[in-house]
Parts: structure tokens; sequence; C-alpha cells
């Protein structure tokens, strides 16, 4: 797998190498997005004995250019900051360079497998599907897309032939930020601090992830699907998706399996196989739209079931209003079992 990455970015480098170059300097431009959400929660049990928060906030601030080669080759840059955070203040930062050969990314993000995986119609805030219901109540995340997440990689992604795309990338898990924590000791007393330096704290793990999908219009009626799975340690996570629109609906749903030994450094129910899959339907008409969706996963030690009716309306450009109400039900084998119920409504704004 090397290899082929050394080789293929070779090929795009004498693409335009050697070349006089008239083109315009990068410049950035700013965008992102900013919500924030107020809800109520109740369940069975929780940690504290109360609800887990009543607000939500997540904001990022995103920068982005590119400049076009004489060649028709475009070069472009991204970084996404946190608006809030207590450790990594960057989100995602990578180059992209694309092509008729397709496209190649390098640097911090998600997953090829992350990409272009395809889950069940949501519209809410919270979801049942990798969403936020973890944030509102102690329950466990269903995912269907589990893959390894913001990593620094490389990632190649093919042309779009006839609808069907298809992309690799390749990482390890030395470390997802490319820095690390240190103690300094003071007086008697240790301190943990950032460091600067790579981290070289992982496994050395190689982290291979690859997709295909397949996206195209039939007179009316669009077909989604995709193929994702995830290589880590000594297993591998692989997933399928679908999403069908006709008239002003969507129906879809998707499956994700885990074996027990797939990423066992970095997973919290390491040594358990797991099974996901989630299924739901969106409406959209003018500036609203609403989706139902349901979730099950199978954690080893129990199972969990969520639905989600989520509700968003457009108040003007970038401006959106998103609510969702949700129920989850979560049998444990070596726990109390859990059950609840929630409302969450807020804005997102674009920009």
């Amino acid at each position: 797998m090397k290899k082929i990455l050394v080789a293929s970015s070779a090929l795009v480098a004498i693409a335009f190498a050697g070349q006089a170059s008239a083109s315009e300097p990068i410049k950035l431009s700013v965008g992102g997005y900013m919500e924030q959400w107020a809800g109520f929660s109740d369940e069975d049990t929780t940690a504290s004995g109360g609800r887990k928060n009543a607000f939500q906030s997540d904001t990022e601030v995103h920068f982005k250019g590119s400049t076009t080669l004489d060649n028709g080759i475009e070069i472009g840059a991204v970084i996404e900051l946190e608006g809030e955070t207590s450790s990594d203040q960057i989100d995602e930062q990578y180059l992209y360079i694309n092509g008729g050969f397709g496209q190649f990314k390098l640097g911090k993000d998600d997953s090829a497998a992350d990409d272009m995986g395809i889950t069940a119609p949501a519209v809410g805030p919270v979801g049942v599907n990798d969403g936020d219901m973890d944030q509102w109540s102690n329950v466990y995340l269903i995912d269907t897309v589990r893959s390894s997440g913001d990593q620094n990689r490389a990632t190649y992604y093919t042309p779009v032939f006839g609808g069907f795309r298809a992309g690799v990338s390749f990482a390890d898990d030395s470390g997802k930020n490319g820095t690390f924590n240190k103690t300094v000791t003071t007086s008697g007393t240790s301190t943990t601090v950032g460091g600067l330096s790579s981290d070289t704290s992982g496994a050395g793990d190689n982290i291979i992830s690859a997709g295909l999908e397949f996206n195209r219009d039939f007179g009316g009626v669009s077909l989604g699907l995709s193929a994702v799975g995830e290589n880590q340690g000594e297993g591998n996570w692989y997933g399928l998706g679908t999403n069908v629109g006709f008239g002003n609906f969507t129906v879809g749903g998707s499956y994700g399996h885990t074996d027990d030994d797939y990423g066992l450094s970095s997973r919290d129910t390491a040594g358990q196989d797991l099974d996901a899959f989630d299924i739901g339907v969106s409406y959209a008409m003018d500036a609203a739209a609403v989706s139902l969706t349901y979730g099950y996963e199978d954690f080893g030690t129990g199972d969990v079931s969520a639905v989600d009716l989520g509700l968003r309306y457009a108040l003007g450009a970038g401006v959106s209003w998103r609510s969702s109400v949700f129920w989850f039900d979560q049998e444990n084998d070596t726990t109390a079992d859990n059950d609840g119920y929630g409302v969450v409504t807020g804005l997102r704004l674009d920009f």
C-alpha cells in the first residue's frame, strides 16, 4: 500500500513539474458554521442523578483557498478551526490536488470510508447514527460508519465513471493530531502540557480505509449506494448504505459490522463484535423538512434501540431552525438498564 501511494504521488508530481506558472496566488476565504442548542432529557439512570446538560454548542471557522496551475490542475488547502475545545484547536487541515486523474488529499482528514459512507436520512440536531444523543443522555452511541476519524493520512479518489467513484486512504495510529502531551515538573509539581513534536504514542498499526459509491438520477428517482470498510490492527470494520429519493421523499438505511479485534487500542468496546443498522425517511417541501429515523446496535454486553423525529426549517440564507424529539431503550448485561427521551431545539448558522 505504501509503495502504491508513493508511486501515485510521484505521477501527480510529474504531471505538473517543470512548467512555468502564471496562476494566481492562493487566497484563503472564511466560512464555517455555528450551532447553539437547548434541550431537556429524562432517563431512568444518570451518572449525576439528574439531566446530563441543558445546552450544547458547536462552532467551527473554515479557511479555504485554491489556485489553478497553467496545465489545469487545481491545488488547494482547507483548515478547520474549532470554536471551543479543551484539546486540539485544529479540527481538520489538509491540501488537495484535483485533475483529470481524480483527487489526492494529504493531511489530517476523515478517511475515504468515513467520507463515502451513506446512512439513513435525518434532519434534526440529534439523530440516531453517530449523532449527539450521548451528549444529552447516558446512552450508547449507535454507529454504522465506525471509521478511525480525523488522522494524518493520504487519500485518493478516482474520477466519477458512470456514477461510480472509489476511494482509498492510508494512515497509521501514531497520533490523530500531530502533537503529544508531556509532563513538566516544577518545584515538585507535575503539569501536563501540549508538546510540539510528532505524536509517536501509537502502536504503529497501519489504517487502510476504502470505499465505493454510486450516485445517479433515473428519471426523477435518485439512487445512492455505498460499500465502505477499514482495517486497523488485527480486525476490520465494514458497512453498506443506500438512499433513494423520489418526489419530496428520501428513504434509506445502513448496516455496519465491527470485528472484535478492530482498533483494540482506540475503541472503548474492544474485544466485542458490534452490529448496527439504521433506517429512516425524510420529507422536504419548500423551506421545511422532517425526518423519522430508527437505529439499533448490539454492542456485545447489551443492545440499544433509538428513534429520532427531526425538523429543519430554513429561516433565511444560512440560517435554519432545527429540532429533535428522541427516545432510546438500552439493555445491559453487566450494568443497569436505561431508557429515556429528550427534546432539543436551536439554530444553525452557516457562513
